[in-house]
């Protein structure tokens, strides 16, 4: 009983980090996507200058950080690279296929690829809702209010502590919409969002220019005394004054404003999980489109905190009300017809690459393998499209913009982290295609070593073999040994990095004021050192790669630690919906998936 016991759990665990065999994946696998290294990059700078650049920019300048919004996005920007560069090399494990999740299931096994995919639908499904509540915020904007009148006195929702305080039904029936246009074919949507980025990048080019015209920089310098001649003129609701002066809100309120500015950097994941079918992976694609997207949101927050006090910024509709602030009523027009566009374009790039992901899992058999089903030549997704759209649907008819958007930032967050961690591990372990013979040879090799450890009479002995062997490897290659010590000791380095985050988080200001906690800090920082040293005496595979990260183990560290440091920033109320979402990823992984796959 006991044996069969034992191998039902040893069957059940090798099952979890069961890995796709890299000739398994196929050109088609998941879909055949014809698109050009211009319709790429247009996928990425779309998708990336949507809600995040038209509502978030509004509603942080004015609540959260001020002026040094620039500096949150500067920081959300130094993540989100750091973050690429780590998809990158791992893209380049598995040439085949740029997908995160395929990319995750050949090296790091099943169930890590399907915490990765998981919440990578997470962060489309989000994106999605967010998009189509935003789009709804400008049109509403441009009319009067109209909408969201009608729909408040119709359908309000009485719950205004877990959903929105009306349901929008206008934005379910935008994604619907949109859903459908997908489902007739990816030629007639990417013809589509062509001509809408184009206009979205000239009327950004039209704002950023218009800004720095209009622009007046007493309005980062403002004082408590300017926020009360403001608050006797104007009689409507404003933002706090905070302290004043570019950092009205100080660190906390960079960091924290920082971690909402993640939103909109997101978007080079629609490359990552579209770039692959009869297109080579052109990885210099999404580096490409990350940088014009922070130049494009570090311009317009200039601009637009230049033009507008923070405290009196519009919360949904910041940029064209920011024209009729400064006296160009017209332009207030054009802006919004880009704004309008942008999110229009931004929604399709959230759903084009959802639905291939969601397929991809269903054919592997983590999801249900009704959602792989295609149709018709070109071999659209319909299921994962319309069950992935009603989804986001029903996602943006019930909860508020605000409450869900710091939640698709945390799954944003942790995907990348999962990535920059595949990364440092896979760079230390041997070659996966290691022969049967190569293997017998290493623990041949391996043995001496044991039983010479166990003649020695003094315990002192074992101990120094043990530090020998983490500070001087025997083996110039990667051996299972040194990659099962680099493993242990990224797991450990994880667990102290949050530790220092949850530190730094709760406590910055008691931190460095010569309380405990900065005892605390200085002994986790020399704990996070000694254990990357580790690491870094220990042997890197050979394999020849088209991209490698520089300044291992640094680099993916100093990325976990950033997103990590982001993360921790986020309400108790964003994490119970994190962790809801991830009891139902797992209930159907363990449900489902694991007997099916």
């Amino acid at each position: 009983m006991s044996r069969m016991m034992h191998q039902c759990v040893r069957q059940f665990g090798q099952k979890l980090v069961h890995r796709r065999g890299a000739d398994t994946i196929k050109e088609s696998d998941g879909l055949k996507i014809h698109l050009s290294a211009m319709e790429l990059v247009f996928l990425g700078v779309g998708r990336n200058l949507g809600a995040g650049l038209y509502i978030v920019v509004g509603a942080v300048a004015k609540y959260v950080a001020g002026p040094a919004i620039v500096i949150c996005f500067l920081v959300a920007g130094l993540s989100s690279l750091l973050s690429r560069l780590c998809y990158v090399e791992f893209d380049a494990r598995v040439p085949r296929s740029s997908s995160a999740y395929v990319c995750s299931y050949v090296t790091m096994g099943q169930l890590w690829a399907f915490i990765v995919g998981w919440n990578i639908i997470l962060l489309f499904l989000i994106a999605t809702a967010c998009t189509a509540r935003a789009w709804m915020y400008a049109f509403d904007s441009l009319i009067g209010d109209l909408i969201s009148q009608a729909l408040e006195r119709t359908v309000p929702l009485h719950m205004p502590y877990f959903l929105a305080t009306y349901a929008d039904i206008f934005a379910l029936g935008l994604v619907l919409l949109l859903a459908v246009l997908l489902a007739l074919g990816v030629p007639e949507s990417a013809r589509v969002y062509r001509v809408f980025t184009g206009i979205n990048i000239l009327v950004l080019s039209f704002t950023i220019v218009s800004g720095f015209i209009k622009g007046d920089l007493h309005n980062w310098k403002l004082t408590n005394q300017d926020y009360t001649l403001t608050t006797a003129v104007f009689t409507y609701s404003l933002g706090p004054p905070g302290a004043g002066g570019f950092v009205p809100f100080d660190f906390e309120g960079v960091v924290q404003g920082a971690a909402t500015c993640f939103y909109a950097f997101v978007g080079f994941a629609a490359i990552t999980a579209t770039e692959r079918g009869d297109l080579k992976p052109q990885r210099s694609i999404s580096l490409f489109s990350l940088l014009m997207c922070f130049l494009a949101y570090f311009a317009v927050s200039a601009a637009l905190t230049l033009m507008v006090p923070y405290y009196q910024i519009h919360h949904y509709s910041p940029l064209p009300e920011a024209f009729l602030h400064v006296g160009w009523g017209p332009a207030r027009y054009v802006v919004a017809v880009g704004v309008l566009c942008a999110l229009t374009s931004s929604l399709l790039g959230d759903m084009f690459p959802m639905s291939r992901l969601i397929c991809a899992m269903a054919e592997d058999g983590l999801l249900f393998r009704a959602l792989a089903k295609v149709c018709g030549h070109k071999e659209i997704p319909v299921m994962a499209i319309m069950s992935s759209g009603s989804l986001a649907g029903i996602m943006a008819l019930l909860f508020e913009f605000s409450d869900i958007a710091n939640l698709m930032a945390v799954a944003s967050l942790l995907a990348y982290s999962m990535v920059s961690f595949s990364v440092l591990v896979l760079r230390y372990q041997p070659d996966q295609n290691l022969s049967k013979n190569e293997k017998m040879e290493e623990e041949t090799e391996m043995e001496p070593v044991v039983e010479g450890s166990l003649l020695e009479s003094e315990p002192e002995a074992g101990i120094s073999n043990i530090l020998k062997s983490l500070w001087f490897p025997t083996s110039t290659i990667p051996t299972w040994k040194s990659g099962q010590i680099v493993s242990g000791c990224a797991f450990l380095l994880v667990l102290l990095l949050t530790i220092l985050s949850r530190i730094l988080a709760q406590w910055p200001s008691q931190v460095f004021s010569g309380d405990p906690g900065l005892t605390t800090v200085a002994v986790l920082l020399l704990l996070i050192t000694g254990v990357m040293v580790i690491i870094w005496r220990q042997p890197q595979s050979p394999s020849p790669l088209t991209f490698r990260v520089p300044a291992l183990p640094v680099l993916p560290l100093v990325s976990i630690f950033l997103n990590i440091y982001l993360m921790m920033q986020m309400t108790s109320g964003t994490w119970a919906l994190f962790g809801l979402w991830n009891v139902i990823g797992f209930a159907i992984y363990f449900g489902y998936g694991i007997r099916h796959s």
